[in-house]
């Protein structure tokens, strides 16, 4: 029985109840359920009677006790016992938590997968780090964690778009363009543009191309050498997320909205809402009205519209896509954008709470690292990957909240021992094929099953661990937080080992293949699922041997 299942037979217990006239009160549309701290306790516990009882006037003790007498009467349910002020305690007979291993191995890649949040559509924004050089360390962290989310996010039911914002208009693409014009013409960096390596590789591509463009003169040049050291820019990015294992569904450029109107048709928009006013020649937001520690400024006074501007655009270009969800995930030199983000979101009619979220990551070091040889002044996601590799780095990103700093230890990451997570993680898939080698040259396999047969201590444990897992998916799509998976996983890990070292899958010499081995095959098998299924949620790779 999956706690799901359990959950599931509560709320009917809950119902019958009521419409027997037993209770009186309002149903919740979930009942939850947990594992209690102490194990001696039962194998799942829930306070429903606490949260009801006062509601159905009664005390909770008795409330617990009137629905204890219905949920012992459940198939699988061995007994329930009521503890304190009305917590239930309920443990599942054998065969009800063996069950288990069955249901996961014939879900298979679909097992975690929930429905919190269908019916939920989101476009989600991250990384859109300006086409101007490479991705470097701070975007590696919010591509991670970004991608990550998306995944749980999906496996939770919501309808996910993953967007980059390319940030292709204003002055830092026109200093972009002049830098690599200046090292075509063998000139030194214009004053606020790129140095770097990059810088002159992207020449030479230009130059590839378009040779004759180191004869043009400047005026000619710029717009051509800007278009394809963009271009080649943006291929660079690319090939460096795909290499990360993070792929975006939609590129969307800030200068098509500049092209196309929509930052016009956007302040008309908002002025028709009635939150533009215009002062000092200038065109403002009143974001003040919804919490933003002052106006904005949408048109300057000389007619050039600001970068908040292109913001509410964006905005309303999502929501006319059909968003009624948008996530951003920025960095923690955004923090002052929270306020203004939502206050566009009020302004163009939507609620702040429910249809914006702005995501706030805290900054990442990794020990040793060194600076980019091409750009000189960063550490590249690419050097990083060459060095660490995307699972140690998927992995060790994804394992921490968003809003916490956080100090990657290469020499960590690069040993084969416990200590390292990712490692511990993928070495106990590694391990469950290992054990189902094993066995089926032994002679075991999964013609039949028992669950009853799996009583050993051990063995309750891994299932509770398992059983948990859709649970954990959904808390870190209803929470954005995709290190919840990641912590699991590694309690799984751990129970794992320990029922390895306790029970055995493969009869030991020359002994008779049993059910119980039979059975403990399935477990195991389970056991990989589920891994491979966490492992593919952080985008880390779920390997067969180590």
């Amino acid at each position: 029985m999956t706690p799901e299942e359990l959950s599931a037979a509560i709320s009917a217990c809950l119902k019958a109840a009521v419409e027997a006239g037993d209770l009186s009160v309002d149903l919740p549309s979930e009942v939850r359920v947990e594992r209690p701290k102490n194990r001696e306790h039962g194998d799942w516990a829930t306070n429903i009677a606490l949260q009801l009882g006062k509601k159905a006037g009664m005390n909770p003790r008795a409330f617990a006790q009137l629905l204890s007498d219905r949920l012992a009467a459940i198939d699988g349910v061995k007994s329930v016992d009521i503890a304190g002020p009305g917590f239930l305690n309920i443990t599942l007979d054998a065969g009800a938590a063996g069950e288990l291993a069955r249901t996961i191995v014939e879900a298979g890649p679909a097992y975690g997968t929930n429905e919190a949040l269908a019916g939920h559509t989101i476009n989600m924004e991250f990384v859109s780090a300006n086409p101007t050089g490479p991705l470097h360390l701070a975007h590696t962290r919010w591509a991670a964690l970004g991608d990550s989310i998306a995944r749980v996010l999906r496996a939770s039911g919501a309808q996910v778009t993953t967007e980059y914002y390319i940030n292709d208009a204003g002055t830092q693409m026109n200093n972009f363009a002049a830098s690599v014009l200046a090292t075509i013409k063998g000139r030194p960096t214009p004053e606020g543009g790129y140095p770097g390596q990059y810088i002159a590789d992207l020449g030479r591509s230009v130059l590839a191309d378009r040779p004759e463009v180191a004869d043009l003169d400047d005026d000619t040049a710029l717009p051509i050498v800007r278009a394809l050291a963009y271009e080649a820019q943006m291929a660079d990015i690319k090939e460096t997320l795909a290499d990360f294992g993070v792929h975006f569904d939609v590129f969307f450029s800030e200068s098509a909205l500049h092209d196309g109107g929509a930052v016009e048709q956007a302040v008309d928009r908002l002025r028709g809402q009635g939150h533009v006013f215009d002062e000092d020649g200038a065109v403002w937001l009143r974001t003040t009205d919804f919490g933003d520690d002052k106006d904005r400024v949408l048109i300057r006074a000389n007619g050039e519209p600001t970068y908040f501007a292109s913001d509410a655009a964006y905005y309303l270009s999502k929501k006319d896509r059909g968003f009624p969800e948008k996530i951003y995930l920025l960095g923690a030199d955004h923090h002052g954008y929270i306020g203004r983000l939502k206050a566009i979101a009020a302004c163009a009619g939507d609620d702040m709470e429910e249809n914006i979220q702005v995501l706030i990551g805290q900054m990442v070091s990794v020990n040793g690292a060194r600076l980019s040889k091409r750009a000189g002044n960063i550490i590249e996601l690419r050097d990083l990957l060459d060095w660490l590799g995307k699972d140690a780095l998927r992995y060790s990103l994804g394992r921490s909240p968003a809003d916490s700093a956080m100090s990657i230890d290469p020499e960590l990451l690069r040993k084969n021992t416990n200590e390292n997570p990712v490692f511990y993680v993928q070495y106990a898939h590694a391990r469950t094929h290992a054990v189902a080698r094993n066995a089926v040259s032994a002679g075991v396999d999964t013609s039949t099953f028992d669950a009853a047969s799996l009583a050993h201590p051990t063995e309750g444990e891994l299932l509770a661990a398992l059983g948990q897992f859709p649970g954990v998916v959904a808390q870190s799509a209803t929470f954005r937080e995709p290190h919840r998976v990641a912590r699991h996983l590694e309690v799984i890990a751990g129970t794992y080992h320990r029922w390895y070292d306790a029970c055995r899958v493969a009869p030991l010499g020359d002994a008779a293949v049993e059910d119980v081995h039979r059975s403990r095959l399935w477990l195991n098998n389970a056991t990989q699922q589920v891994l491979a299924n966490g492992l593919d949620l952080l985008g880390v790779s779920a390997p067969e041997r180590m």
